[in-house]
């Protein structure tokens, strides 16, 4: 079967796109057909270095967290799914090998692809979902009636976060460029800001939760628009130095790779509470491409790689 493999650290240069030996269902585990994969920015964060001091890769190794395909075989014990099921899911954080064309996978980490979303639309959707919906739900506890700020709320983690505050009742502000306002407003969001020509800090008051995807001085910042006691959330690097005020929670969600989470995602999809970001399809063969466009930090939606 075809992957994209890297040897060594390095830029999208390392990428190589080859045969690989087919995968074999262990205890425990379904081996998945890839249908679609989607490009996020751990995957280049990993492949040039940037994460080598907490996760030591094996070379050679395949990128690639998140996916949706159909399952080929099952192995014992396995019992949730059948030869010819359609699953969605995320793989461990010490595992990934996603930009492939096939994939073994612990059976729990999976759940059954919405039956109203495409595989192209299922793997956009897997990991930012899980991500916002960890980090919102589990550990901010996000209220009806209270407000959050989400930053960068075009890209697929902000974008899903948007959508799942709509769902709880929450006023939202959101901070996007100018020329991604109308997709962020159709997100649901109420307020939208311009991060580049407008300071959100005068816009976003008394919030109770700030969702902060981007890190250092907006992360820094953004302590000023809460309520004493107020939740930021965060998933990126604060800046350096960063002490967080004694009157707020500062709190980084750990972000499991479980079936039960993915079935919370399908069940939310099916009630038309959230849906696919905006997708910009490659094919797999295209990784290099797909990698530098990722690492620009500009990304509507998500880029899904089409691997069958």
């Amino acid at each position: 079967m075809k992957a994209i493999e890297i040897d060594s650290y390095g830029g999208s240069e390392v990428l190589v796109y080859r045969d690989v030996m087919n995968p074999i269902p262990g205890a425990g585990e379904v081996v998945a057909d890839i249908y679609a994969a989607s490009v996020n920015p751990v995957d280049w964060k990993v492949r040039n270095g940037e994460r080598q001091a907490s996760l030591h890769l094996k070379f050679p190794h395949v990128l690639g967290v998140d996916f949706s395909g159909v399952v080929r075989a099952v192995g014992d014990g396995v019992t949730q799914f059948s030869i010819g099921d359609e699953v969605y899911g995320t793989t461990a954080q010490d595992q990934r090998g996603c930009y492939a064309e096939a994939l073994a996978v612990p059976a729990n980490q999976l759940a059954l692809k919405p039956k109203s979303m495409s595989h192209k639309e299922a793997a956009a959707i897997a990991l930012v979902g899980l991500t916002a919906l960890v980090s919102l739900d589990d550990v901010a506890g996000l209220k009806s009636g209270e407000t959050i700020l989400v930053h960068a709320a075009a890209g697929g983690v902000g974008g899903f976060a948007v959508q799942y505050a709509k769902h709880v009742g929450a006023r939202i502000f959101a901070t996007a460029s100018a020329p991604n306002h109308d997709y962020v407003k159709s997100l649901g969001a109420d307020v939208v800001i311009d991060y580049r020509n407008q300071d959100f800090t005068e816009i976003a008051k008394d919030c109770d939760v700030i969702y902060e995807t981007v890190g250092g001085e907006v992360q820094a910042r953004s302590v000023s628009v809460l309520k004493p006691g107020g939740r930021l959330v965060y998933i990126t690097k604060p800046p350096e130095g960063f002490v967080a005020p004694d009157d707020i929670e500062y709190l980084r969600p750990k972000v499991p790779r479980d079936g039960g989470h993915m079935g919370v995602i399908s069940n939310l999809i099916d009630q038309g509470a959230v849906w696919a970001p905006e997708i910009i399809e490659m094919p797999l063969d295209q990784i290099k491409k797909a990698h530098e466009l990722s690492a620009t930090e500009h990304v509507r939606g998500k880029i899904v790689l089409a691997v069958r």
